[in-house]
């Protein structure tokens, strides 16, 4: 029993339960904020037009009977016993459909530029600040590390010398690509059929 109670603890503490569970209140909040959204604002405005267009009351109206409706005494349609399609259900549904995906998408859009902007920025912090061994660099050559003009021109003079050096890279290797094609057998063949043609 107690080492079923341990499991259940180890269990019930780990990090993603925990997260799972709040996602889903939060899902449930924001589930009723969307629902109060659609039911509240866009539905009248919707009804108002249907209205305008189909000269109906709301969306609630809109039905297709298939056959024809039984009535109630008192002169209504009995949807109880008709046979119906329900037009409006389905466009609420549509609407509530899109409306959780454009707020979905915008709350995902807005963490994703957040994200990339805290990445953007931690990645010029990195260059910015100098490592171990750039401090060892600057001691050698006298920079306080106080000096905040010394250590930018410092980090600026070494982003130079990286943005040298792999151009030199780059250089190299697309001399050693082209050496690499010329010594190949085809290169070779290439070289004998043009000496033989410049014999000629």
């Amino acid at each position: 029993m107690k080492k079923f109670f341990g499991e259940f603890k180890k269990f019930i503490t780990r990090g993603n339960v925990l997260d799972m569970a709040v996602g889903v209140i939060v899902g449930g909040a924001f589930t009723a904020i969307v629902n109060g959204l659609s039911n509240f604002i866009l539905k009248p405005i919707i009804n108002w037009l249907l209205a305008l267009v189909l000269g109906k009351d709301s969306l609630s109206e809109v039905y297709t009977f298939l056959g024809a409706p039984t009535y109630l005494e008192d002169g209504t349609i009995d949807l109880a016993n008709s046979i119906y399609i329900d037009w409006g259900s389905f466009i609420n549904a549509i609407i509530n459909f899109f409306l959780i995906a454009i707020v979905l998408f915008t709350i995902v859009r807005a963490f994703n530029r957040i994200k990339e902007r805290n990445e953007q920025a931690k990645k010029e912090w990195a260059e910015n600040v100098p490592s171990k061994e750039d401090r060892k660099e600057m001691k050698k050559q006298g920079i306080s590390l106080r000096d905040e003009e010394a250590i930018a021109k410092f980090m600026a003079d070494k982003k130079a010398k990286a943005e040298e050096e792999l151009k030199k890279a780059e250089e190299q290797a697309k001399i050693d690509a082209e050496n690499a094609a010329k010594n190949s057998t085809e290169g070779l063949l290439k070289q004998i059929l043009a000496e033989l043609q410049a014999k000629k």
